[in-house]
């Protein structure tokens, strides 16, 4: 795994795993989102730009995570909060494509939390 190598990544179990839930949620909200916009139901249309924001929000912080930025913490503020606010909008959709995502953005949600208040 090349976050093996990454020295301050390495070190801490709980970063590495932050990162991979970053990745893991971007993944999940650009599924879900394509998913949503495949549906065509107007009512999706929160539920989209929610899981587009995280995407981008998730996949900045864990790069931030992976060079070490002095602003990693901020950005996992705001990483947790999206995702919680993602997560919550996806509960409320039937779709499988929604459940799944809500329960990744809330793994995400908590390791970005820890990584916050870190």
């Amino acid at each position: 795994m090349a976050l093996q190598k990454i020295d301050h990544v390495s070190d801490t179990e709980r970063m590495a795993e932050c990162i991979d839930n970053c990745f893991e949620a971007a993944q999940a909200c650009e599924w879900c989102a394509t998913e949503c916009i495949r549906m065509g139901d107007e009512e999706m249309a929160r539920c989209i730009e929610l899981c587009r924001d995280v995407a981008d929000q998730s996949t900045l912080h864990a790069r931030m995570m992976a060079r070490d930025s002095d602003y990693s913490a901020d950005a996992a503020a705001t990483c947790a909060e999206l995702c919680e606010a993602c997560a919550d909008e996806c509960e409320q959709h039937d779709a499988e494509h929604c459940q799944v995502c809500a329960d990744v953005l809330r793994e995400c949600a908590d390791s970005c939390r820890d990584m916050a208040s870190s």
